[in-house]
């Protein structure tokens, strides 16, 4: 690797670590939000989103720059292919964020009413799994992105059991259904942001590794 492809590496990953810093935080703002009914902060979070964007596409277009220039091979067209693939789903979350602000907007002007289901524990392992798949491609640790490939069917079936409840409680409070629906929504995006983290953590594996994981779930365990 020469001198100038070993800085315009180093420089992708300073603004990955950027746009990943950025993302998480909007994330969570959007959580935080919801729990607090809080209108102003949600608008924030989706006023927020234009930074993002131009992050993702600078991104883009310095990848396409280091192909061009330095053609680079083994270890460092991986390197690339997998920021061009985290880059978008990074995107995708920030995108996700909004869709939770927006639902956060709305329940602000309703009265509160009591979710039939645990949106805290959704949140917590949603937060858990990207902060962890950032966390791995940080510090390229496989191990630590494999976890968090193996968290995912958790969520999955937690988000499944949230359909059932808001059901159940949409009978018996049909005045509620409305909000109901908008938590559940937001819900349903937190499991989004879940699978990304797990896109981005079989990248994180794939770029260290060279070993392609997706539609492989048996084998997200991590190592003793």
């Amino acid at each position: 690797m020469t001198i100038h492809l070993i800085r315009e590496v180093e420089h992708l990953k300073k603004m990955l670590l950027e746009l990943s810093a950025l993302v998480e935080d909007s994330v969570w703002q959007a959580v935080k939000a919801i729990e607090k009914r809080d209108a102003a902060l949600a608008n924030q979070v989706i006023d927020a989103d234009t930074a993002i964007d131009q992050v993702e596409v600078e991104i883009e277009e310095e990848c396409l720059k280091v192909l061009a220039l330095h053609q680079p091979v083994a270890s460092d067209l991986r390197f690339l292919v997998a920021v061009f693939k985290m880059n978008n789903d990074l995107e995708r979350i920030g995108d996700l964020a909004v869709n939770i602000a927006e639902r956060a907007a709305y329940l602000a002007t309703q009265t509160r009413m009591t979710a039939p289901f645990d949106f805290p524990a959704m949140v917590e392992k949603a937060r858990r799994m990207l902060k962890n798949s950032l966390d791995a491609l940080v510090n390229e640790d496989v191990n630590l992105a494999r976890e968090v490939c193996a968290a995912d069917d958790e969520v999955d079936v937690l988000n499944r059991k949230m359909y059932e409840l808001v059901e159940k409680e949409g009978q018996k409070n049909p005045e509620d259904l409305n909000g109901l629906l908008h938590l559940l929504s937001a819900s349903r995006h937190l499991e989004r942001v879940a699978d990304l983290a797990t896109n981005i953590a079989e990248d994180v594996i794939y770029m260290a590794t060279g070993e392609i994981v997706r539609h492989r779930s048996e084998d997200y365990t991590a190592a003793p």
